[in-house]
């Protein structure tokens, strides 16, 4: 038969083993998915701070941030460039010509009607963006017009109408055809990486598209 001794000695030793169970078992994962949770929730706002766009943030497919997206597009590039256009037209053998000059801004960046997500599971990030795109092309107001006559195929105000019109879509096949949407994927790509290095955390950067970028 156990004596006072050996009962207390007993109960303490199944209080110690119960709480040092529930430690391991509940309290200590609690606490490790707890900071888990803040620390994704902080590398959301990190990201918000330097793209003024909330990503969703999901830790071991719990959603921890809801994607805020207080514009529509993000632009993280914006370039001017100067661009030519020859409009011509010729009409019974003679030839009108106008020449135009101007400067554009583009604009290259992210559509965010689509998903910006950020997974995190095993100290490991995965973001899924859409895939960066040319997203304005605007003139500058400072479109010159050097105008040629043909002998009886003369300029007139629609002409100008119609090279305009011409100018500003070759200025945006130039726009697309050029290293804009290139520099605004580096440019996310950086930034995105400089954030999560800050939290020690490697990240693999994916597009809406399948393309995967090597992890960082």
């Amino acid at each position: 038969m156990f004596t006072n001794r050996k009962l207390f000695l007993v109960t303490v030793f199944l209080v110690v083993v119960s709480i040092t169970a529930y430690m391991l078992a509940v309290y200590i994962p609690s606490q490790i998915m707890e900071r888990s949770y803040e620390g994704a929730k902080q590398i959301g706002h990190d990201i918000a701070q330097v793209f003024n766009v909330t990503p969703e943030v999901t830790v071991n497919h719990t959603v921890v941030l809801q994607q805020q997206t207080p514009i529509l597009e993000l632009a993280t590039v914006s370039q001017k460039f100067q661009h030519r256009y020859d409009w011509t037209n010729t009409w019974l053998g003679s030839t009108k010509k106008i020449n135009i000059a101007g400067s554009f801004e583009a604009k290259a960046g992210f559509d965010l009607h689509k998903k910006f997500l950020v997974e995190i599971a095993n100290n490991k990030a995965v973001v899924t963006l859409p895939k960066p795109q040319l997203l304005s092309m605007e003139p500058l107001g400072d479109v010159t017009f050097r105008d040629e006559n043909g002998v009886w195929n003369w300029v007139d105000a629609d002409d100008r109408a119609k090279a305009m019109n011409a100018f500003t879509t070759d200025a945006r096949k130039y726009g697309q055809q050029a290293q804009f949407v290139d520099h605004a994927r580096l440019e996310m790509e950086t930034k995105l990486r400089e954030i999560f290095s800050v939290h020690g955390m490697p990240v693999e950067i994916r597009y809406a598209d399948g393309e995967r970028v090597r992890p960082f």
